[in-house]
């Protein structure tokens, strides 16, 4: 039997909530995936990733292990791309929840939704992006002895993330080793009281305490002279009516937040006036229900 998985886009960090709040977004990554006797197939990606290292089969074989099913073989591919790869907007994880979310549907839909985030964090590390990608919508997730938990929040009537992804790539790798491996006790306790009141704020809208929220000091400033344009792309955005900005998972792609849906055609025509990077500006709708399985 063959089954359809469709994943969304996911941002992640949100500003203070480093590796645990991500949201869901409108743009998706469509796979299938279908049981073979022996071998595995793949197509619809670049021939680097057509072997047993790809994400999606890692994922598929640990859920189906972990289920009791023998894996006999699959062929997958990769019908549509809309999540651009080491962008900041969560390919990899997309990659993974599309091969556990296809393998519990192969083994009968013996996981929910926390189970799978379980399985699927083994493979990626930290649960930020796999959480909204599995659930749909804004979510906030901790880790304990290696077992994730999820909670999911309301964003107020009319938000929208805009996001600005650019040409280049940033690798996640790469962010990582720009951070520190110790933060003060004052930088601590900022980023825990921003992620606690920036939630609510989105919850009800408040704009201009989610503007004060979305600031963190535990990877941002040490990922800003990474992306080329950041300050540039930052001035333009708030000047263009930006209620916050930020930078979208590990970036390079950079997220502003809005309540104006007119609001992305004024960007997007600055950035291409003012900047030299190719600056993609997109306005995708929240994704409220995360990744989905049908069967043929």
């Amino acid at each position: 039997m063959k089954r359809t998985v469709r994943v969304p886009a996911t941002t992640a960090n949100l500003g203070p909530g480093f590796d645990s709040f991500g949201c869901a977004l409108g743009l998706y990554n469509t796979y299938t995936f279908e049981a073979i006797d022996g071998g595995l197939e793949i197509s619809g990606c670049a021939e680097k990733y057509c072997n047993p290292k790809n994400l999606s089969v890692r994922a598929y074989e640990l859920t189906l292990r972990e289920a009791g099913v023998p894996y006999t073989g699959l062929r997958m591919e990769m019908l549509e791309t809309q999540v651009p790869v080491s962008r900041g907007l969560g390919s990899s994880a997309a990659m993974i929840v599309a091969g556990v979310v296809a393998a519990n549907a192969e083994a009968g839909y013996p996981f929910d939704n926390r189970k799978m985030l379980e399985l699927a964090t083994r493979i990626e590390g930290h649960p930020d992006n796999l959480a909204p990608a599995f659930y749909g919508g804004l979510t906030a997730s901790m880790m304990n002895d290696g077992i994730p938990d999820t909670v999911t929040y309301k964003m107020a009537e009319g938000l929208r993330f805009v996001v600005c992804i650019p040409t280049f790539e940033l690798p996640t790798a790469k962010a990582r080793k720009a951070l520190p491996e110790t933060y003060s006790r004052a930088d601590a306790v900022y980023n825990l009281s921003h992620g606690a009141v920036l939630l609510k704020a989105l919850e009800t809208g408040d704009k201009p305490v989610i503007s004060r929220a979305l600031n963190d000091r535990l990877h941002q400033p040490y990922r800003f002279s990474l992306i080329p344009e950041y300050e540039t792309v930052r001035r333009i955005a708030l000047e263009s009516g930006a209620i916050a900005f930020c930078i979208s998972g590990a970036g390079p792609t950079l997220l502003a937040l809005t309540d104006d849906r007119n609001f992305a055609g004024r960007l997007s025509a600055r950035l291409a006036k003012e900047t030299q990077k190719g600056w993609k500006v997109l306005s995708p709708d929240i994704d409220r229900h995360g990744a989905i399985v049908t069967e043929e």
